[in-house]
């Protein structure tokens, strides 16, 4: 009998691939807020009800900024956004600089597997914009658990994990990596094309609405 293949595990080993995305798929994919980022995903955007992953090297390198504007953008919209397991306490005074209206900000303090659940329960809801979780430790199931619950409550998941998880495979729709020593931005895997070679600097994410 021969051995059955998922298709999800050729696509993450790049044995095929997906084919580009119509106009009206591309359109409803929301802003990352850079423009210099947009320009290099195939839907000019985040993939709609997806995971995304954000490979660090360190904290402290401008990860963070990545999401400000994408998360202002929602809370300005009374949509909620939960931030799971975070390795510090959010500065209020910084997050609400960046637009983010505070009163729709939600904070999980959870770690390990209760950070697992809680960031899945969440995004099952349906009732938020975006669910955003800091994962020291994530195996395949636990990332495809979360990919088929932001499919399920149709919302923007991302998680930040460290950037030496970029060796191995994932379910997530979109994987950047946040580079130090140069800093820099690399999209390792986007779904719907094939990833750029070309880093962007992290100093010229430009905001989009600027």
């Amino acid at each position: 009998m021969p051995s059955v293949v998922s298709l999800e595990s050729l696509f993450d080993s790049r044995r095929i691939w997906r084919g580009q995305t119509s106009d009206s798929a591309a359109s409803a994919c929301p802003s990352t807020g850079h423009a210099a980022l947009d320009n290099l995903l195939p839907g000019g955007g985040w993939p709609v009800a997806a995971l995304s992953e954000l490979l660090v090297a360190a904290q402290g390198i401008g990860e963070l900024r990545l999401l400000w504007p994408t998360l202002a953008r929602l809370t300005q919209r009374a949509e909620r956004v939960v931030l799971v397991g975070p390795p510090h306490l959010p500065y209020p005074r910084a997050w609400a600089a960046a637009g983010i209206e505070l009163g729709y900000l939600s904070l999980v303090q959870a770690q390990g597997r209760d950070a697992l659940w809680a960031a899945e329960q969440s995004l099952r809801s349906g009732s938020c914009g975006a669910v955003v979780c800091w994962l020291r430790q994530a195996d395949d199931r636990s990332l495809r658990r979360l990919q088929v619950a932001a499919e399920t409550g149709q919302t923007l998941a991302f998680a930040y994990r460290p950037l030496e998880e970029a060796i191995n495979p994932s379910p997530a729709a979109l994987r950047l990596a946040v580079e130090a020593a140069p800093d820099q931005l690399r999209v390792l895997k986007c779904r719907g094309g094939i990833a750029p070679p070309k880093p962007i600097p992290l100093s010229s994410l430009a905001l989009a609405w600027q």
